[in-house]
């Protein structure tokens, strides 16, 4: 998977102003390392200082249809937070964004992806390589 910085911006965007539609305050904050982009606020009818509902969001966006994604640090986060943090992921951010809300994902079926950081090779290699 590739990151794409404009699709990630739109995803944002686009659920920034979903959440606002709603009657929610949000906030982002996406440069603090979290392991969530924004939190999303509904404040209280009569006493709008009080809040009667947090989402912890974590967006993710595509140019089209593809998988996801989560970081350790994200996966980690929404198991501590549970039901308080919120997956929203919107597909087709190249042309008609569409969100999908998912509640609580660490539930999901993730499957673990293991990346090479390293290749080693040992000390008779080089010495029966060396010239």
């Amino acid at each position: 998977m590739v990151e794409d910085e404009e699709i990630e911006k739109i995803a944002v965007q686009t659920v920034i102003a979903y959440e606002e539609s709603r009657g929610f305050e949000v906030q982002s904050v996406e440069e603090e390392d979290r392991g969530f982009d924004l939190i999303s606020r509904r404040p209280h009818a009569e006493d709008p200082k009080t809040f009667v509902e947090v989402r912890f969001i974590e967006v993710k966006g595509r140019a089209g249809v593809g998988e996801i994604a989560l970081t350790t640090h994200e996966f980690d986060t929404a198991e501590r937070l549970k039901e308080d943090y919120w997956l929203y992921v919107v597909f087709n951010c190249a042309t008609n964004p569409e969100i999908h809300v998912i509640k609580n994902p660490a539930v999901l079926g993730w499957e673990p992806l293991v990346k090479i950081e390293h290749y080693h090779v040992g000390a008779n290699e080089i010495l029966g390589a060396s010239k």
